[in-house]
């Protein structure tokens, strides 16, 4: 669907929802942003806060995400990634110990 660029009705800012309907670049990069947000509004919640910490989860999860697809039922192309794959990777990175 290209061209499609989800957006967002009222409040509904769920991080969680914005990453299952990323589709395109442009839906990626609302992601990002609104992954920025939930960590300025949230980050009480985030298991890594620090730098340091988000990116040694990030690099951990990166190497497990194949794993949780997997266990999910959810096709994975791991030569091919979708813009959705990195979303995940950057959420489970949020709160990966």
């Amino acid at each position: 669907m290209e061209g499609k660029v989800l957006k967002l009705e009222g409040n509904n800012m769920d991080i969680d929802f914005l990453a299952e309907k990323i589709e395109n670049k442009e839906d990626f990069d609302l992601f990002l942003k609104s992954l920025k947000e939930d960590y300025d509004v949230n980050k009480a919640e985030w298991g890594n806060v620090t730098l340091a910490d988000f990116l040694e989860a990030l690099g951990v999860y990166s190497k497990e995400i194949e794993g949780y697809y997997k266990n999910m039922n959810i096709p994975f192309n791991k030569k091919n990634p979708s813009w959705k794959v990195f979303a995940d990777i950057l959420l489970g990175a949020r709160i990966y110990e």
